[in-house]
């Protein structure tokens, strides 16, 4: 299957809600679990993926830290202002690991996702990396 949202394959990270220039989102997509993005500390937060066709989505896996709740949702429009949701999950706390999390989502013809980040376990969220199986 391919993973259709790293950067090589042509995916962006077109919004984030937070930055930082030593961790920017665009770690999100370039494949490695050892680079991340980090969040601002407050909540909610979010990020979108753009694809560089319409895709049909199984899986999304993202590799995260003090994640507890998140929300993804499938763009229903092509300039990404409108979305619907296909997961809400909450996820284990780990005290030193990061958390590893597949998702089920089955979208079809999409060309977004948007992850909202609902609440933390801490202030801070970082995100390592968003696979997504098409």
């Amino acid at each position: 299957m391919l993973d259709a949202a790293l950067s090589s394959y042509g995916a962006q990270v077109v919004l984030a809600t937070s930055s930082d220039e030593n961790h920017p989102p665009e770690n999100i997509i370039d494949g490695k679990a050892e680079t991340f993005w980090i969040s601002t500390g407050t909540f909610p937060q979010e990020f979108i993926i753009r694809f560089p066709d319409n895709m049909k989505i199984f899986t999304v896996s993202i590799h995260s830290f003090n994640i507890k709740r998140l929300r993804i949702e499938q763009g229903t429009s092509d300039d990404a202002d409108k979305f619907e949701a296909v997961a809400d999950t909450e996820f284990e706390h780990t005290d030193s690991s990061l958390q590893a999390n597949e998702i089920s989502v089955n979208v079809s013809n999409t060309t977004h996702l948007r992850f909202l980040i609902l609440s933390g376990y801490d202030h801070f969220v970082s995100v390592h990396k968003v696979s997504v199986q098409s």
